[in-house]
């Protein structure tokens, strides 16, 4: 009998489908503040549903370091990231994250921004407690 993964094994499992986006001609300071106030470090960058970059926050600290900071999202974002599909595993998430040196990965259908995942959220272990205790 081939071995079949489990459903908990794809950063479909795992992945936040809450997405926070924003347009390339935002300005960055709002696209900052709308990170912060989420307590997140990356936002996705978008025309429509079509994933165009992302913006993290490495990126607002090259802005803060090169004293602007008025510039928009497209001036900062990383164009065209690296992404996974809702059938990638976990293991291949972690691998892109760890060869690639960032810790966020958008998770797209086509070319349509569905998910995203974190290295928090490949991170996180299954509760070890035995149900019922």
């Amino acid at each position: 009998m081939p071995y079949k993964r489990s459903e908990d094994e794809f950063v479909s499992a795992v992945m936040s489908a809450n997405l926070l986006t924003a347009a390339a001609a935002d300005a960055l300071t709002d696209a900052a503040h709308r990170m912060a106030e989420r307590r997140v470090g990356a936002i996705l960058v978008t025309e429509g549903t079509r994933l165009t970059g992302i913006l993290t926050e490495r990126d607002v600290l090259r802005a803060v370091g090169s004293g602007n900071i008025e510039g928009t999202v497209g001036d900062w974002m990383t164009p065209h990231p690296d992404t996974a599909t809702p059938s990638a595993t976990i293991g291949e998430a972690a691998a892109m994250m760890l060869h690639g040196g960032y810790r966020h990965v958008p998770i797209v259908e086509g070319d349509h921004a569905v998910g995203i995942v974190s290295i928090r959220d490949l991170m996180q272990l299954p509760s070890e407690t035995p149900s019922g205790v």
